[in-house]
């Protein structure tokens, strides 16, 4: 009898529990609510935020309210991104070492910049490099023909003008220059496609991986489609990246009981971070055409590297310098085993 009546008591409280969780919402005209228990979870509120789920206390059901949202997402984002991307840049070690102990507050987590870098760089890549990949035609036997049958038809009737330029005895400085320019890419052309003609009895197998084959024989047979499933193939799976290099990682401190796993992932993930947005900046000075300061920016990766190993692992010089060794080398087989995986993809 007592336990019937103890249920009956604890269904008694649960009831009254849920009306006061229904009846603790109500919604002025203004579209503010008004609570006196979260509205996620039901807890009683003593504060500007649910003790217990994390909510905040007050919610809003206006337009201007969820601009307001919109707004403080992207400006609280913004404010803690400028704090991570110098960190990043000089002091990698430090920011993944004050993530891993629990200080991330000010900073954004490696994941969302991972993917925010990601996205970016895609963005970018289509933006200066797509539209150029999309108008590239395909070069097959009779497109290399015609090529070259229209620039040697090109290069007489130059010739031509400029016979008729030196019966005159007027200067032929200008067409000489044009004549030379349409020489040396007849002379391409006609290597171009001597070069195919030699590699198509062998044209059948490139690798000793039938699915590379695969792919490359789509990649043949229309470069633009090919192209287009690789883009989205890289973007889909780049997150991969990620436990293809952590294991890498791992084998620098095997069986270590001061760093576990978790430590790794928040490494290469920030990493992969960094090396995307100095593919960023690569690909925007290549469209610049600094060269030069293209060419630099592969000398970062090792130094970056190093002074993330530095500091995220209070590393010495020397004990940093050979992992940074052996971890350039990991970083090269990762990226090759992401390249397979992509390729195998786009095979099917």
């Amino acid at each position: 009898m007592n336990g019937i009546t103890e249920s009956l008591g604890e269904i008694g409280q649960g009831a009254l529990a849920a009306q006061a969780t229904h009846g603790s919402l109500t919604l002025d005209g203004d579209g503010h609510t008004h609570e006196t228990a979260c509205l996620n979870c039901g807890t009683p509120l003593i504060g500007s935020h649910c003790h217990a789920c994390g909510q905040a206390a007050h919610v809003h059901r206006s337009l201007g309210g969820f601009f307001h949202d919109l707004l403080h997402g992207v400006f609280h984002f913004e404010g803690r991104i400028w704090r991570t991307l110098p960190m990043l840049a000089w002091r990698p070690g430090k920011l993944t070492r004050e993530y891993v102990d629990g200080r991330r507050a000010r900073y954004v987590s490696p994941i969302a910049l991972f993917l925010f870098s990601v996205f970016l760089m895609f963005a970018v890549f289509h933006a200066l490099e797509g539209a150029e990949l999309a108008g590239a035609p395909a070069l097959s036997n009779a497109d290399l023909d015609r090529a070259v049958a229209d620039t040697r038809s090109e290069l007489s009737r130059l010739q031509a003008e400029r016979k008729i330029l030196q019966d005159r005895r007027a200067d032929t400085g200008a067409i000489d220059s044009r004549i030379d320019s349409r020489e040396r890419a007849l002379e391409a052309l006609t290597d171009t496609r001597s070069a195919i003609a030699e590699n198509m009895p062998r044209a059948t197998r490139y690798s000793n991986f039938e699915k590379i084959d695969k792919a490359i024989r789509k990649f043949r047979k229309n470069p633009e489609l090919a192209a287009y499933k690789l883009q989205t193939y890289a973007y889909k799976y780049s997150w991969a990246l990620i436990p293809i290099s952590v294991p890498f990682l791992w084998l620098l401190f095997p069986f270590s009981r001061r760093f576990h796993l978790y430590d790794h992932t928040v490494f290469v993930t920030y990493s992969l971070c960094f090396m995307t947005i100095l593919v960023i900046l690569g690909m925007v000075l290549d469209r610049l055409g600094a060269s030069v300061l293209m060419t630099l920016l592969f000398f970062l990766p090792p130094i970056h590297m190093f002074r993330q190993l530095r500091g995220a692992y209070g590393l010495g010089v020397f004990g940093a310098l050979w992992r940074t060794a052996l971890l350039t080398g990991f970083a090269t087989t990762a990226l090759v085993l992401f390249f397979v995986m992509i390729m195998a993809q786009i095979s099917l």
